[in-house]
Order: C-alpha cells, then structure tokens, then sequence
C-alpha cells in the first residue's frame, strides 16, 4: 500500500539543529569523544527551588487535567512579570501557557495566518519560523540581513518587504541564531514602520535575560499604545531557568487572538503538564539569584569562545550581546555551510549547525552553554579544521 502524505508534509525541512545534535549524541553512545556546540540548551541543572516547587506540587496531588489556558496561578505570574520587567500591561487572561515558547508560536500561526497571508522574517532566523508559517499555509518572506548591519533587518528593509499581503512581523531579540541584540532605538524604529504600515509584530523574547557588556532589553510592545495594540510576545522558561526539558512557554497579546489560540489548544495538547507549571510559578516569584549565577558562567563562556573564535583565519564573527550563540561568517573559506560542519563532526568530532538552517549558507552557529574545558578543546579542533581547509 503506498500512503499518500498531506502535501504541507513536503513542504517543511525537518529541523537541522534536532538532526545534528541526535546524530552527535548517536556518535557519542558508540563511545566517541565528541565534543558538541549544537543544540541551545544551558548545560546546568533546573535551580533547586523550582525543582522543589513541582515535586511539593506531586505530592499534593496536581496531577489532573487542568485549564487548556493554562493554571491561573502561573497565568497571573506571567502577566506580573510581563509588567514589571517588560512593561506590558497585560492581565492573567492575556496569557496563554503553552508546550514551549516553539508551541505559542505554533499556536499563534494556526490562529492567526491565512493561505495567502505573507510573514516577514529577516534572515538569519530561528529554524522553525518559516516552516510554522508554511504549516498555516501562509508564506514566509524572508528579508536577508548583512554582517555589515549586525545581521539585524533595517526599518527600511521592513518597509520595502512589506505588500498588500503582509501580515505579520517576525521580531526576536536576542537573536537565535546570531545572538545580535537591538538597542531601544532600533526597536523605537522599527516599532514605528509596524504602526506606520498597519502590520501586527510577534516578538520572540526568550532569551531576554541573557545579555551582555550593558546591551538593553526593549520590549517592542513597550514603545507605545499604538504597537502595544499590534504586539503577540512569545516566551518561555527554558532558557534563563535551565527548563528546556519542562516543555512550559506562553503567549500573550489581545484578548481574541489568546482565546483563539487557547481554543486551538484545547484540541490539539490541552493543558501543559500540571505539575510543570508549578515550577514555573517559582520562577518566576522566587529570587532571580539563579539566573544572574547562570548568566555569569555564560558571560566567562562567551570570552573565552569569542577570543578562539576571532582568532580563526577566514572567520569573521559580529559580537553578540546576548543569548549563547556565536554565528561566525565562513564566507572566506569557499565551503557551504553543510559542507563545512560535516567535515567538522566527522573529521574533528566537533558538532556545529550549519547556518543554512537559519537562512544563512555563509555562516556557523555554535552554541556556547556548555562548559569551559568542552569550549576549549572543541575551540583547539576547530582551529586544526579550518586550518586544515586551507
């Protein structure tokens, strides 16, 4: 019998980044010593206070289904914290609690885009927009960025990409995959074309609290009333937490756009673990010490990575401010990126993702949480590889 697949199937690349990292982990049960800047996940452990809040949230028993839109207690935290750190003024009910800040996402697509509707997404971007916005069967446009510009997308960029179409604006600061952040007044500008051309703008905030060397945080919908209007926030815990495996993330926006994504919810995962949104609550009510400890071993990690990296003949590297990625340009080398990181794995067992993934062929992501000694001598192979090549 042959099964004929729905053709929004072939129209998605699988995740290059989850490929990558199982075959790294595959290559390391065979006992080979391999060392991998991979998959974005903090190689610490979930803080001991949030661990403690889910297994006293076990034993009392919340283990039953609970709201699709999440529990109210940790709908009401995040709308808090939104306000306090942020400066949004949303409410509990603006909160939706979903399976990762990649599921709000979803979520949001299923919700809000049509067949025919365009999303503008500058390149180099997270692997999964564009095939989140294919599965709705909308079509994603994507706007390419410069190293000369620090791989972020100009106001005139955006203008020029926008049509009739255009729906939604695809923001996230920091960056994955390059770790670029935009200051106040390039998120005031770009704010500014969104109003100005009437368009409504997700912002992927998750990595928020990582930054670096000064670099400031700006919520997009914090501009003003206008754009707060036309703001959809995506996040989640797992990366300032350490809560990757948790599976907890939100969305929050306009009342409508929530309950339609709560009700997509509602059919398709239901409430996100009950247990798990108890931790989440104490993250975000406990003292934020954890996180500042976390961000310091980061801030070491990135010293030590960009001083290896720029070193490299043939890199050329912009610096982030923020997140645990460095997305060094191979352009100098003459290899695609593929090209470049299977030679890496299978000759230097060093395992990177190829910068094709996020829009980008002429660049590498390596991902830095992971410890000192690992970066140091995943750094020195690197080195002997592109040393190699030339």
């Amino acid at each position: 019998m042959s099964m004929k697949l729905a053709a929004r199937v072939a129209q998605v690349t699988p995740s290059m980044t989850l490929a990558i990292d199982t075959k790294a982990k595959a290559m390391k049960r065979e006992g080979i010593d391999v060392i991998s800047f991979s998959v974005g996940e903090p190689d610490f452990d979930t803080p001991a206070h949030i661990r403690t809040a889910a297994e006293i949230a076990l034993e009392q028993g919340k283990t039953r289904y609970g709201a699709a839109a999440g529990e109210p207690k940790l709908r009401e935290a995040i709308a808090q914290k939104l306000q306090r750190d942020n400066g949004l003024c949303y409410g509990a009910d603006n909160v939706l609690v979903t399976n990762g800040g990649k599921h709000s996402l979803f979520n949001l697509m299923l919700a809000l885009i049509e067949p025919g509707d365009e999303v503008i997404i500058p390149a180099p971007f997270w692997v999964s927009y564009p095939e989140m916005v294919k599965l709705a069967g909308g079509t994603p446009v994507i706007v390419p960025t410069t190293l000369e510009s620090g791989y972020k997308i100009t106001p005139e960029q955006l203008r020029q990409a926008v049509t009739p179409k255009t729906k939604l604006f695809v923001f996230n600061s920091p960056s994955n995959p390059t770790g670029m952040v935009y200051t106040p007044d390039e998120v005031r500008a770009l704010a500014q074309v969104v109003v100005e051309q009437n368009l409504l703008v997700v912002s992927d905030e998750i990595y928020e609290k990582l930054l670096y060397d000064q670099a400031e945080h700006l919520s997009i919908g914090a501009v003003n009333p206008d754009i707060f209007e036309r703001t959809i926030v995506s996040s989640g815990f797992a990366k300032t937490y350490a809560m990757t495996g948790w599976r907890v993330g939100f969305l929050a926006g306009p009342l409508p756009l929530i309950q339609a994504a709560t009700k997509i919810q509602g059919h398709s995962t239901s409430n996100v673990c009950t247990f798990a949104q108890y931790g989440a609550v104490a993250a975000y009510e406990a003292p934020q010490d954890c996180v500042q400890q976390m961000l310091q071993a980061f801030s070491e990690r990135r010293q030590i990575i960009l001083e290896f990296i720029n070193a490299i003949p043939g890199f050329n590297c912009p610096k982030p401010d923020g997140a645990f990625y460095v997305f060094p340009n191979i352009a100098q080398l003459g290899i695609s990126s593929i090209d470049f990181c299977n030679g890496l794995l299978e000759t230097q067992q060093v395992a990177a993702i190829p910068g094709i993934a996020f829009g980008a062929d002429d660049c590498v992501r390596f991902s830095y949480a992971t410890d000192v000694e690992s970066i140091r001598r995943g750094m020195e192979r690197l080195t002997t590889y592109v040393k190699s090549l030339a």
